[in-house]
């Protein structure tokens, strides 16, 4: 049976709602959920659902919790703290996987120092699956690494081919390196210097990516730093809140309007289904030892729920096996020397 640790005492809506996403994912998933926080906050939402003895539903006792808005290095030194038990649950073997809807850099330094990465992988790295017209399209890196050298870059891309390959289903991802022109030679020192790399590794690298090429659906594995990548990605959420607001103001606007978007609430919730994060639970921090998800701060039971059943699919497919046996095969050695 798997086991997923969940740091209940990170995220907006702690801890109510991520016990609530703890029960859903117990119910459904049939995983053994460990319950990371403080037990004297965690056990009454469990005996008002009426799930204090669920099997399923183990609490582990963390007092403390790391802010939003603290140093994601604290997370190292405050042992009390939840987000740290979980990672160590993890890496002692007592728990299969993590999910945290906590401080973002926090939980990278936990998937990164705690957990720890696979011995073939320098960085792990942060992909992220966009919908677009014709599929997904991963993004990686989008915040994990923000300085990076064409090495990294190479591994990334290499880390996106196989979560397209493994997790997307895609036999032969097409890959691209974010650029501002499509033509080779385009694109900072980083982008150059990291093109010829990328053309003499296996993978199917097809050349630059501009940004529109993001949501066309033209590559399957786009590959840039994660300062490049995490603005793209809070671009993206914003425009994405931007637009279904628009849209709302203005169906508000006329009787006409509002006839019309009950005739299309079917596609408008197809749409509001394939953009809404809760859907897709969380991001994986690709290369580390074990799966680590980190899912949005605003993370509702519903999120939590789907965050606990991307962490089993990725244990359930091999995936880090995979990886490394990727990162050995597709880089030639004198491109990772």
């Amino acid at each position: 049976m798997l086991r997923i640790a969940v740091d209940c005492m990170g995220g907006d809506y702690a801890p109510l709602e991520i016990v609530r996403g703890c029960i859903l994912a117990s119910r459904e998933l049939g995983y053994k959920i460990l319950l990371v926080g403080d037990k004297d906050k965690i056990f009454p939402i469990l005996q008002k659902a009426g799930q204090e003895k669920n099997p399923l539903l183990e609490v582990v006792h963390a007092p403390d919790n790391v802010g939003m808005h603290e140093p994601p290095s604290s997370v190292l030194k405050r042992k009390s703290s939840s987000l740290y038990v979980a990672g160590m649950l993890v890496r002692k073997g007592e728990a299969d996987g993590l999910v945290s809807a906590g401080n973002t850099g926090a939980v990278l330094a936990v998937g990164k120092f705690i957990v720890g990465a696979e011995r073939e992988v320098e960085r792990p790295s942060i992909g992220v699956a966009l919908p677009n017209p014709k599929g997904k399209t991963v993004l990686i890196d989008v915040g994990a690494n923000v300085d990076c050298k064409p090495r990294h870059l190479v591994q990334f891309a290499v880390m996106g081919h196989t979560y397209a390959q493994e997790m997307l289903g895609v036999k032969n991802p097409r890959v691209g390196i974010l650029s501002i022109g499509e033509e080779e030679g385009k694109g900072n020192e980083l982008v150059k210097e990291t093109y010829p790399l990328l053309k003499r590794t296996a993978l199917n690298f097809l050349g630059n990516a501009e940004g529109r090429d993001i949501y066309s659906g033209n590559f399957d594995v786009i590959v840039c730093d994660g300062f490049v990548g995490n603005v793209i990605l809070k671009a993206s959420e914003s425009l994405g809140f931007a637009v279904v607001h628009m849209i709302k103001e203005e169906i508000k606007r006329s009787w006409l309007a509002r006839l019309g978007a009950l005739l299309l609430m079917p596609a408008l919730n197809r749409f509001r289904k394939k953009a809404d994060f809760a859907e897709y639970g969380g991001i994986p921090l690709l290369g580390a030892k074990k799966p680590v998800i980190i899912t949005h701060g605003r993370a509702n039971a519903k999120a939590i729920k789907n965050a606990v059943r991307v962490a089993g699919e990725f244990l359930n497919t091999s995936f880090n096996e995979k990886l490394v046996e990727n990162l050995r095969t597709l880089i030639p050695q004198e491109v990772r020397a």
